[in-house]
């Protein structure tokens, strides 16, 4: 997706932007890095001489995720000197002087994915200032360049469009999704989750940024998962928000610092919290 495309768009659909003539400049260049990253990671994707390898965490990383992080962290320093950078592969550059800005990046969510060839991966990019986070951009380019972003205060899009959560009020009429259940079953919150799926009307383990995308589009209800990190939610978090739903952790604390995640369009989120963590709201 160009940036031009994105202004004409975020100007339709940002009124008070419109008004005023001005585009979200933090937004804009966000939407410019995940164009650099879809250009890297997009031909590299079932290349079959992609290198991998195993982290010490005995994760996946291939020879894509460090291009993609390299190649973002050397546009921010070009394009905004000083402001710092987390990603989840060369961890916090924090020399800069810009205090209280800091882009966190995951140059490929969804690496097992990728490395298998399934599509459901993209780039997560977000910026936080002030410890809050105020713009979001999540990039599949391998999903038919699906693309969704949000700044704070100016509402979540995907794809030329404002979305919004669903409605839906019930746990029993609800599409909820999850994360893996090695997950669940090492934190022992394994019965938690299979009550929820019990009792809701659809359940489907998509894991990783796209059931919080699905949260946020409306297409589902309830998204969570555990062994979580900031990078991983970071920009799901303001688009999920900005569309009109609640992420929490499992204690119901508002972060996204990481542990554990808990999507919903808000309506479900205390009977679902309470679901999955046994103590019913």
């Amino acid at each position: 997706m160009s940036i031009r495309l994105w202004l004409c768009t975020a100007s339709r659909r940002s009124p008070a932007n419109a008004r005023l003539g001005r585009v979200n400049p933090d937004l804009a260049f966000a939407m410019e890095l995940a164009d650099l990253a879809d250009a890297i990671s997009l031909p590299k994707f079932r290349a079959t001489d992609l290198h991998v390898e195993t982290k010490a965490d005995l994760t996946p990383v291939t020879e894509a995720d460090r291009a993609v992080e390299e190649a973002l962290r050397r546009q921010i320093a070009k394009k905004r000197p000083g402001e710092t950078v987390l990603g989840e592969e060369f961890g916090l550059d924090a020399s800069g002087p810009t205090a209280g800005v800091r882009w966190i990046i995951d140059p490929i969510d969804g690496t097992k994915n990728y490395v298998r060839g399934i599509p459901v991966w993209a780039t997560l990019i977000a910026l936080e200032r002030g410890g809050e986070i105020e713009a979001g951009v999540v990039s599949a380019p391998a999903l038919g360049s699906r693309r969704w972003w949000a700044a704070a205060g100016e509402g979540a899009f995907a794809d030329g469009r404002q979305i919004g959560v669903s409605k839906v009020a019930t746990i029993e009429d609800a599409q909820s999704c999850y994360g893996g259940l090695g997950a669940w079953r090492r934190a022992g919150m394994l019965e938690g989750l299979l009550e929820l799926i019990r009792r809701s009307w659809r359940s489907r383990g998509f894991g990783d940024f796209w059931m919080h995308m699905l949260v946020a589009e409306g297409a589902a209800d309830v998204a969570t998962e555990l062994e979580v990190r900031v990078w991983d939610l970071a920009a799901v978090k303001v688009i999920v928000e900005e569309a009109g739903g609640r992420l929490t952790d499992l204690t119901g604390r508002v972060t996204a610092s990481g542990g554990s995640a808990l999507a919903t369009n808000g309506l479900l989120h205390e009977e679902a919290l309470g679901i999955l963590t046994g103590q019913p709201a």
